[in-house]
């Protein structure tokens, strides 16, 4: 972004990286978040451009023992450097991390609360792959103090499953997200993605009614991307499938937003429904520009201003910490500029809207024309997308800041 301070950070600045004290101002009086990567997967889906690593690729240069060992110790220099406010949100996520199995991620947690605590009421999520739980790995986890599931689901359709590569079978999400109920979690989450080529109205309406059935009490959904560098990329660009639809995006949105709306699941961000008060926690701490610390390789923090990322490849990130020195690989500070951008393009996207205070003459004039093309709407002192703006939220903040 314009104006934006960053840098490379080296092994020598890594040992050395330390917060300024106006980034440190007021840790522990807003919400403070830790996320957790998990860089392990059993297989590589096609679709997939996150920083994981299955055993092959990995071979032994790196092992989930070597991570956690890792873990620990950023836990415990992230701790000393913050002040180690009471944790109010923990996500894990990957990567696949019910790989680690019900008595690895209480481990995860267990290390959080020797370095941190975690702050009466906080909320706890994993990421689990359908495939790798059952209801003995709910049960350790609920006894564990996770509050929170996240399964990802993406489709029940088998041949959609087959295009992006998934292992799991169409029927496990309903089934791992009635398992989790019974087992005392309130909150469990569905993760669909719509628009892969080949699928069909009717399969997105096959998944909807799957995610239904399941009871859950929050959906993500989000349009297939095709990422530079991924299987799917080079079967799009050798033509042996077709890129997504714009159009057809647009329609499966609109099919998913009603659908979920008509079952009493409300958004709150464009890609997340909800009810009631299930609105994940974590993630409006991003949205709302909080406070967190992302421990594990490739995890990006924000603290005060202040962005850094870890370096990407477990064995370099475990050899650092085991050096004694953070595994930082790049770092900025943020300027007034960069946090007003950020902050208009995140909070527009919630249903709570854009505080019109946040803008300037100019964009207050801006967001008028966007008011007057139907995409925005007023509430109060707050702007918030339309259904329609929902599907050009990206136009609507470009148009709004330029």
């Amino acid at each position: 972004m314009n104006g934006t301070s960053s840098t490379t950070v080296g092994r020598d600045e890594a040992a050395a990286f330390a917060l300024p004290e106006r980034a440190l101002a007021g840790v522990g009086s807003r919400p403070f978040g830790i996320y957790v990567h998990v860089p392990f997967c059993a297989t590589r889906c096609g679709y997939c451009d996150f920083n994981t690593y299955t055993a092959g690729e990995l071979g032994t240069s790196a092992s989930p023992q070597s991570w956690m060992e890792g873990l620990r110790r950023e836990l415990d220099f992230a701790a000393q450097m913050t002040g180690a406010p009471a944790v109010d949100t923990v996500f894990v996520g990957g990567g696949t991390p019910s790989l680690l199995g019900g008595d690895g991620l209480a481990d995860v947690l267990g290390a959080i609360r020797s370095s941190f605590g975690l702050a009466d009421g906080a909320e706890v999520t994993t990421e689990s792959n359908p495939e790798s739980t059952s209801p003995a790995f709910f049960d350790r986890l609920r006894a564990g103090g996770f509050t929170r599931i996240s399964l990802g689901m993406q489709s029940a359709a088998q041949h959609v499953l087959k295009v992006l590569d998934r292992t799991h079978t169409p029927g496990r999400a309903v089934a791992a997200a009635l398992e989790a109920r019974a087992a005392g979690f309130e909150h469990v989450n569905l993760d669909l993605i719509y628009g892969t080529p080949g699928e069909r109205d009717e399969d997105l309406d096959l998944s909807l009614d799957a995610v239904l059935s399941a009871g859950v009490d929050h959906v993500s959904a989000y349009a297939l991307i095709v990422e530079d560098g991924t299987a799917l990329a080079r079967k799009v660009r050798r033509g042996e499938l077709p890129a997504p639809d714009d159009d057809v995006l647009a329609s499966r949105y609109e099919r998913i937003d009603a659908r979920l709306a008509e079952a009493g699941l409300t958004w709150y961000e464009v890609s997340n429904w909800a009810r009631d008060d299930a609105a994940c926690r974590h993630n409006l701490g991003y949205w709302d520009g909080g406070d967190w610390w992302g421990a594990g390789p490739g995890a990006h923090s924000h603290v005060g201003g202040v962005r850094w990322w870890n370096v990407k490849h477990p064995a370099r990130y475990a050899d650092q910490l085991a050096a004694g020195s953070l595994p930082v690989g790049g770092s900025e500070q943020l300027t007034a500029e960069d946090v007003h951008v950020e902050r208009v393009m995140l909070t527009a996207r919630l249903r709570t809207g854009l505080p019109v205070s946040e803008l300037d003459a100019a964009e207050q004039r801006a967001a008028e024309e966007v008011v007057a093309d139907g995409l925005l709407m007023r509430e109060d002192d707050h702007l918030v997308l339309t259904a329609r703006g929902r599907l050009l939220a990206d136009a609507v903040v470009r148009t709004v800041l330029r």
